[in-house]
């Protein structure tokens, strides 16, 4: 049997200083935004979830140097979406690059005719994360000791967050002062609290913030807390225990986390 023959495929994505900003259909959900000035219209015209539209937004607003998405407070349904100027921006210069980017394509797919194996080869590469919390920030502090180092990031949005990992790991990925790195955080792994004054926990990442999300489930709730800048992290809680801290868009909360439940991952 021939094998069929491959092609080279290409989901444009545009890079700042943080790393890459999302997909296609990433590009395209900020594209309906900037249109619609609405997260549900715009979700359903690049045919996403509600949910799924608001984590993109969460995940971008995280990655970029500055917010690409703000929301509105007032008008008819209590508000709106809209696109900030860097994420205007961002999408004309997508729109900009984008055709030739295609003709690029075209003409390096005529260069491939026996690459089949070889193409295969490089889709095996591709890893994905199920973290639902990902942020991008600059490495401030290490502090190395005898096993595990102490590496301390700051994010776009001024906050810092504190991971635990290998020398090894800390020397494999190559990771100094200056650098940028991406931090992945689980949301069950983060802890919500409402009320800390007097309190002292031994969670070495405490960051404050309002809640923006409350999605409760059969079980579990998922809430989303916006930090500072523009930066946001979801918890997975119970339902009971969203119900007794009385969590609601616009309460303040802060989330917690142990250093050890932050995993760093770099791009290339």
């Amino acid at each position: 049997m021939t094998a069929s023959r491959m092609r080279i495929s290409s989901s444009l994505t545009v890079e700042g200083s943080h790393g890459s900003f999302g997909s296609r259909r990433w590009m395209e959900l900020l594209a309906a935004i900037g249109t619609e000035q609405s997260i549900a219209a715009a979700a359903r015209e690049v045919g996403l979830s509600y949910k799924a539209a608001w984590d993109a937004v969460d995940a971008m607003n995280n990655l970029s140097d500055a917010p690409l998405v703000e929301r509105l407070v007032g008008g008819k349904g209590g508000g709106g979406t809209r696109l900030t100027p860097d994420g205007e921006r961002l999408v004309a210069t997508y729109r900009a690059v984008e055709a030739e980017n295609a003709r690029f394509i075209e003409q390096l797919n005529t260069r491939i005719a026996n690459a089949s194996h070889d193409l295969n080869l490089i889709g095996r590469f591709a890893v994905l994360t199920s973290a639902r919390n990902q942020l991008s920030g600059r490495v401030t502090r290490i502090a190395t000791g005898a096993v595990n180092d102490e590496v301390e990031l700051e994010l776009s949005g001024g906050g810092r967050i504190v991971a635990i990992i290998t020398h090894e790991s800390l020397e494999r990925m190559g990771l100094t002062v200056g650098g940028h790195a991406i931090a992945l955080i689980k949301a069950p792994s983060v802890i919500v609290a409402t009320n800390l004054d007097g309190v002292r926990l031994s969670a070495r990442n405490q960051l404050a913030g309002n809640v923006i999300r409350v999605v409760p489930g059969a079980v579990n709730t998922e809430v989303v807390i916006a930090l500072a800048g523009g930066n946001s992290i979801a918890a997975i809680i119970t339902n009971t225990s969203a119900r007794h801290l009385g969590l609601a868009e616009g309460a303040p909360a802060t989330v917690l986390f142990k250093a050890s439940s932050v995993i760093l991952a770099v791009t290339p």
